[in-house]
């Protein structure tokens, strides 16, 4: 029978090589009980050595980090400029869309030029501003309390105005994809608009970078079965699109 040393040597050996191993996959490797396994886990993750998550361990954070929108607009500026131009492709004619904050919606807003009329409603003044002088765009900017970081609004004014619209589509950014715990935000005060604007919205469209995947916001929106499309970019690994297909939602990879 392996001593603890080595099974923490083993388990550190195979974190380092998956990145993420299940607890399930540790005890037959190792002949071992799961009890024992989640006690190693959590004297690991004391030494923060490793994250536990549902059902194992992974070497990478699962949890983000509520950022400034000025920093993370930097940050795979050009994934998010080509998930922004593949969302084009599913805004019709006259139609009406819901923009979420995020520097990847705010991608979006920057890349539409419609030849006709699209009405535009969003928490995020950023889209509004980007949006406002621009030909055949009628924008609806949601009110309420501006949160500097995202430079968007929530609360209650917000919640209110979308108690009396309805639309084609909601364009979200998103700061977490995980397969156990679904789209997530990192700031909570937001998480209840998201969900509003999703009970607006016909189809919901989630924009999400490779980066997005794997990890938790604070705020969850709502579960994967919720979501008819992701799009991303092509550092996303194949078998989380493979599993977001079996689910029926449509992956656009860029």
């Amino acid at each position: 029978m392996l001593s603890i040393t080595d099974r923490h040597q083993y388990i550190l050996k195979k974190i380092k090589e998956k990145s993420k191993i299940t607890i399930q996959e540790l005890c037959d490797e190792m002949n071992v009980s799961s009890v024992t396994i989640r006690k190693d886990l959590k004297l690991l993750e004391e030494k923060s050595l490793l994250y536990r998550v549902k059902g194992g361990a992974s070497g990478n954070n699962p949890y983000t980090a509520d950022k400034p929108i000025l920093i993370k607009e930097s940050i795979n500026a050009e994934e998010k400029t080509r998930i922004a131009k593949a969302a084009l492709e599913l805004i019709k004619d006259n139609d009406s869309i819901l923009i979420s904050s995020g520097t990847t919606a705010y991608a979006l807003a920057k890349q539409l030029q419609p030849d006709t009329a699209l009405t535009v409603i969003t928490p995020a003044l950023k889209v509004s501003l980007e949006l406002c002088n621009k030909p055949n765009i009628e924008v609806l900017q949601l009110g309420g309390l501006i949160r500097s970081n995202s430079s968007s609004v929530a609360g209650q004014h917000a919640m209110d105005i979308l108690e009396e619209v309805s639309c084609g589509m909601l364009f979200i950014g998103v700061d977490g994809i995980d397969i156990d715990f679904g789209i997530s935000i990192s700031n909570i005060s937001e998480t209840t608009l998201n969900q509003k604007m999703l009970q607006t919205s016909q189809n919901v469209v989630v924009l999400a970078d490779h980066t997005k995947f794997g990890r938790r916001g604070l705020g969850k929106i709502c579960n994967l079965e919720e979501v008819d499309y992701i799009i991303t970019d092509n550092k996303t690994p194949k078998e989380y699109i493979a599993h977001l297909e079996d689910l029926g939602i449509r992956v656009i990879v860029t």
